[in-house]
């Protein structure tokens, strides 16, 4: 028997037990012991958060921006939606005149990978540093114009991290000044390349320079892929989207094979390294390590957004485990309007101790996502004039921090859907999907279990010429620093005797400092003197740059809170400094606490100590709990980008999930077509074989 009215399912109107989320929030907000302003000011500055303010409803207000359907789109639907957001965003930039600024904050905004965002993120910003000025003017130029639309292809189906290993070639052709871009093997198909699907019109091709027979390893060129009259693939070019991923379906994904495809001597990005017309002469740049520039400026950006990420994701889970209430506590009872009431999970200390570290991990990576962008613009002008001290280890620093917060920012992600339970499950959480789109930084340029390699050797190089004398002492190389300092004291011991002493960042950054000293020691005298191989030492090597970047990370927060003095820099009160510090000491002792067994082997801590390690974590989750709600609050992450039932501001949980699941196709009738094609005859088919079954009987 069907329903007479087949129309879409909905809720009752019915009222939420109290108390409601909305009045559980706003008593958690009246706990904090400083203020939120002030320290979203202090994150971002004034200028962000008012032009925040004024992006928001625009694209809240934008048809092209209604994220309504977002969760029931197929593929095609999303990566359709993706471009239409995609043009629709250069309209709107002519029309309110958007900056830089604005333009990321409408992508971290409307929050979905876009196929022409990979433009601007690796296309542009390869150009801007590796061209000369003719290559500005063909490439650069229109590219900034939205004249070209680029992607950058490195990755190959055979190699990704490996870059010395990437099999395309570009051959110099002397009689015709050209170069001649050739796949070779299966394996050397360009793949994974965003945008190129089927979007991009130019690319930024990574392939080996061969020259009279001679190899001369990796670089750059730029060329021009498809027609830019109707967008079909140049000769020349086998190219295509690779299909569907784990998540990141709104980029076209894609691959590319080359014929002998002909490109232009121009097409060479020139700024560093040339090849001379005719002669065929080539001309190595002055520092080997200049064309890691443009990875550089990638890695400091994604280690920018492992911040953002665990900013969001906490932002759910701190906001609906203050909401969620479960069980009564008998010992410690919550009472509301006097009656005793369930307790909200956020009280539960093992709640506390899954989400609070990964607030402090938020906070500890926006600071250092900043610091590398300022050490990479601050590198880009050094080498202007000639100076390339920095770079090394920059480059070195971004690859270990690629590795270590894009493991950090999926780990938290994770916890944070896992502390909401089983509506954390619900893609209506916002933290599935956005979960599933962020995954891909994990192998961004290959493996994070290999990239780390390039900052263990720069270690290793560097410790040996510490020991050689022949390190060039330099302002911004921390790692000589502590480098130096354990050789003074290779015997040294942590001075803490109190709990507390751990509250003190010279403390705490000494013995972070000493840890990774005394592994880089460790693992260079077993390599050096005993003999033993590289490949055996791979784990070690890859914790000895994790301790490097950790020790990176510790000092740059720490670092971070004293900076607020200088000029047209947002000052913090006494109050969100004090909170602030206790955020940074619970990052640091936790990841302390994790690796314990680090600072036991180089004899640093005694058991006594390691003691004190622990009861300060679990102090400091006292400290902070009161602060939690706020805490993200100050991440000052709107609604619209959240995108979630679990993690609204105003904690009005429950309805925003019921009236997301009207809205689920499945429910836009009573009954579905599916009844009576196969619903009904599954039944019908059980039936008939009831009544055979019985009638042998």
């Amino acid at each position: 028997m069907t329903t007479k009215n087949n129309g879409p399912t909905r809720f009752p109107n019915l009222p939420v037990k109290e108390p409601t989320g909305a009045a559980l929030i706003e008593q958690e907000r009246a706990k904090a012991t400083f203020d939120v302003k002030t320290l979203s000011k202090f994150i971002y500055g004034e200028e962000y958060l008012a032009k925040l303010d004024k992006i928001v409803p625009i694209l809240e207000n934008d048809s092209v921006f209604d994220k309504s359907r977002r969760y029931f789109q197929s593929r095609d639907e999303k990566i359709r939606d993706a471009w239409r957001k995609d043009r629709r965003f250069l309209e709107l930039r002519k029309k309110h005149n958007w900056d830089d600024v604005d333009e990321k904050i409408v992508h971290g905004l409307y929050d979905q990978p876009s196929p022409y965002r990979l433009h601007y993120i690796m296309f542009v910003p390869t150009l801007e540093g590796q061209c000369n000025e003719e290559q500005r003017k063909l490439f650069l130029e229109p590219s900034k114009r939205d004249e070209i639309i680029g992607c950058y292809a490195q990755t190959e189906l055979g190699h990704g991290s490996n870059i010395r290993g990437l099999e395309t070639t570009a051959t110099y052709i002397p009689e015709t000044n050209e170069f001649e871009i050739h796949s070779p093997h299966l394996s050397s198909a360009k793949w994974w390349i965003g945008a190129l699907g089927r979007t991009a019109n130019y690319a930024i091709i990574m392939a080996r320079l061969i020259i009279h027979d001679k190899d001369y390893g990796p670089h750059t060129f730029c060329a021009q892929i498809r027609s830019l009259e109707d967008h079909m693939p140049l000769p020349g070019l086998t190219i295509g989207d690779i299909g569907p991923k784990m998540g990141y379906n709104t980029v076209d994904n894609g691959f590319m094979m080359f014929d002998h495809f002909r490109i232009p001597h121009v097409s060479m990005l020139a700024r560093y390294a040339q090849v001379k017309p005719g002669s065929g002469e080539y001309i190595k740049p002055v520092n080997s390590k200049l064309s890691y520039g443009g990875m550089v400026h990638v890695r400091a950006s994604i280690v920018s957004e492992t911040g953002r990420a665990l900013a969001r994701s906490s932002t759910v889970a701190v906001r609906y485990a203050a909401v969620r209430r479960q069980f009564y506590d008998s010992t410690s009872p919550r009472k509301w309007n006097g009656e005793t009431i369930e307790t909200s999970v956020i009280d539960y200390t093992m709640v506390q101790y899954r989400i609070l570290p990964i607030i402090a991990n938020a906070y500890a990576l926006m600071f250092t996502g900043r610091e590398m962008l300022r050490l990479y613009h601050l590198n880009i002008e050094a080498m202007k004039q000639g100076n390339f001290d920095i770079l090394a280890d920059l480059h070195a620093t971004s690859s270990g921090l690629k590795s270590l917060t894009s493991f950090m920012a999926v780990d938290g992600i994770e916890e944070c859907r896992r502390s909401c339970g089983g509506h954390g499950y619900s893609m209506f959480s916002g933290l599935g999907h956005f979960y599933n789109d962020y995954l891909p930084s994990m192998t961004v340029e290959g493996d994070n279990n290999m990239i780390y390699q390039q900052t263990s050797r720069y270690l290793l190089k560097t410790y040996r010429n510490v020991i050689a004398g022949t390190a060039q002492p330099s302002e911004h190389n921390l790692t000589l620093n502590y480098l130096a300092q354990y050789l003074q004291n290779p015997k040294a011991k942590c001075p803490a005797t109190t709990p507390t002493d751990f509250l003190n960042p010279e403390v705490i950054l000494s013995a972070f400092g000493f840890r990774a000293a005394y592994g880089i020691a460790k693992v260079a005298e077993q390599i050096d003197h005993q003999g033993r191989p590289w490949n055996d030492a791979l784990v070690d090597l890859h914790r000895i740059s994790r301790a490097h970047c950790q020790y990176f990370i510790v000092r740059t927060f720490f670092t971070a809170l004293q900076r607020d003095n200088k000029e047209n820099t947002p000052k913090l009160g006494t109050e969100e400094r004090k909170i602030l510090q206790a955020v940074a000491s619970l990052f640091a002792l936790h990841v302390m606490e994790k690796d314990l067994s680090d600072f036991v082997l180089s004899s640093y801590f005694s058991a006594e100590q390691l003691e004190m390690v622990k009861q300060q974590v679990q102090d400091l989750l006292k400290v902070i709990r009161p602060d939690a709600v706020p805490l993200v609050d100050a991440f000052a992450i709107p609604d619209y980008m959240l995108h979630s039932a679990l993690g609204r501001y105003d904690g009005n949980v429950y309805p925003a999930l019921t009236a997301m699941a009207e809205q689920e196709p499945l429910n836009s009738t009573q009954v579905v077509d599916a009844f009576e094609e196969s619903i009904k005859p599954m039944r019908q088919f059980a039936l008939k074989n009831r009544n055979n079954d019985s009638a042998k009987l």
